[in-house]
């Protein structure tokens, strides 16, 4: 019984942390303006090696 305890409350405890992570990422995500992803994503773009269109 007491394993079982443990095991539950590591469980719990991984799960919370998973949780935290998540919105952690989401946050930062959401914190960006349109045009900062706009930019962001054209600068990806620019970086990005161009493929041959043969």
């Amino acid at each position: 019984m007491r394993w079982q305890k443990v095991l539950g409350v590591a469980a719990f405890a991984g799960v919370a942390a998973t949780g935290a992570v998540i919105i952690r990422d989401q946050r930062r995500r959401r914190a960006y303006t349109p045009e900062q992803v706009r930019d962001r994503l054209h600068a990806r773009l620019c970086r990005a090696p161009r493929e041959s269109q043969e």
